[in-house]
């Protein structure tokens, strides 16, 4: 058996912390464990950790529970009994797409001159927190917080807060609010049935779209499974500096472009409220409706609302589940107390997001699939993680890494 040294992360880049999963610099060569690692889901919707500005990402991925795409299935060899039809998990609409341009610049993580950078899977509060200081080609300072959440009280619900503030200098900025579906794949089958299905057109076709004001709604069906999604995004600005806004929407395509004179030290704070709803048997229309009306309640509640919600869960979780640890002898485990005790967290916390939704057509697990992943749900379900099953977890995760 071949053996392959594990590949891990610099300490001082990814240090262990007793709620959080720290980035202290970004690091392109583990895009794809961090996408993972960094994944928000509440069992019904999912979100892998992907920056906002739409990249770069190893594989960019919005999934819902249970929305998938049907195939048939092709064996070496035929025999009595075998199924002919397989289920595929769809990637849905993206809609966690945020562009940030300065004097026509855009911000690119792979090129930017990163002055700082941290980024945490905070899980505490459930949600992924952003801060990093960019300066431009021109020499100015622009500092860019965000923070996205998955609702676990809410299941149809997302929201992402993605404030843009100049330090030392005015400019012209743009941020772009964006959505849209994927294209047709480019992977060709090879015609190896051990290997997964590749779909050769568009798996989400058009059924109607729309903008009212900053509002966007893009509703989609698949084609052989029947059924429907609608995604729907409300976009907020609030700032002193000047500024105006344009919407644009196509049948795959959905944007909010605010053009901003930004003024130094003045915060510009940009609210992305998304939700996504999906039935096997209700109309476009209906479905739409049904977006509007989450919309229009998050909206009215507001990003800190939904912060409160979600920090009420996470702390009511963590006063039942959590497993607190002392006394870790290093020179056996080779860990920390404080790294088993983010393992330890993280478990558990990866166990809280699929026990929340359990009415879906699939079962509830961790939302971080890619487009390789088969059927129609996050995975088999697993016994819900309590203390009764820590001590199994622990030793475990002495050999956890990122």
């Amino acid at each position: 058996m071949l053996h392959h040294e594990r590949l891990r992360p610099p300490s001082h880049d990814y240090p262990a912390d007793e709620w959080n999963l720290i980035e202290k610099r970004f690091h392109s060569e583990f895009l794809a464990q961090l996408e993972t690692v960094l994944a928000l889901g509440n069992g019904y919707l999912g979100m892998r950790g992907c920056p906002e500005e739409g990249g770069p990402n190893a594989e960019n991925s919005t999934l819902i529970n249970g929305f998938y795409e049907t195939r048939p299935i092709i064996y070496g060899e035929e025999a009595y009994g075998f199924p002919k039809t397989g289920q595929t998990i769809c990637n849905v609409t993206d809609s966690k797409i945020i562009k940030l341009f300065v004097d026509d610049e855009p911000f690119w993580l792979p090129d930017a001159n990163l002055l700082s950078y941290d980024r945490r899977l905070n899980m505490k509060s459930g949600t992924l927190d952003r801060e990093i200081l960019w300066e431009t080609p021109a020499g100015k300072q622009v500092l860019i917080t965000s923070r996205r959440l998955v609702s676990f009280v809410n299941r149809h619900v997302a929201a992402i807060s993605y404030c843009v503030t100049l330090l030392n200098a005015e400019a012209f900025v743009v941020i772009s609010s964006e959505m849209a579906t994927n294209g047709p794949s480019a992977r060709v089958d090879g015609g190896d049935p051990r290997q997964t299905r590749a779909f050769s057109g568009r798996v989400l076709h058009h059924r109607t779209s729309y903008s009212k004001d900053r509002r966007i709604v893009l509703c989609h069906a698949t084609e052989k499974s029947c059924l429907t999604l609608t995604c729907a995004t409300d976009t907020t600005l609030e700032t002193s500096c000047p500024h105006a806004y344009k919407v644009a929407h196509t049948e795959h395509f959905g944007q909010v472009a605010f053009t901003i004179e930004a003024r130094p030290r003045c915060p510009i704070q940009l609210t992305k409220y998304i939700t996504y709803h999906t039935s096997q048997t209700a109309s476009a229309e209906e479905l739409c409706g049904r977006a509007e009306w989450t919309l229009d309640r998050v909206t009215a509640q507001g990003f800190q609302q939904l912060l409160a919600s979600q920090a009420q869960y996470m702390n009511d979780f963590w006063r039942r589940s959590d497993v607190r640890i002392a006394d870790i002898r290093e020179h056996r485990t080779k860990r920390t107390t404080v790294e088993i005790q983010q393992r330890s967290a993280s478990t558990f916390f990866m166990s809280c997001r699929p026990q929340r939704v359990r009415r879906t057509r699939g079962r509830p697990r961790r939302a971080s699939p890619d487009k390789r992943m088969r059927g129609t749900t996050f995975g088999t379900p697993r016994a819900p993680l309590t203390a009764a099953r820590a001590s199994g977890v622990l030793c475990k995760a002495s050999n956890w890494s990122l």
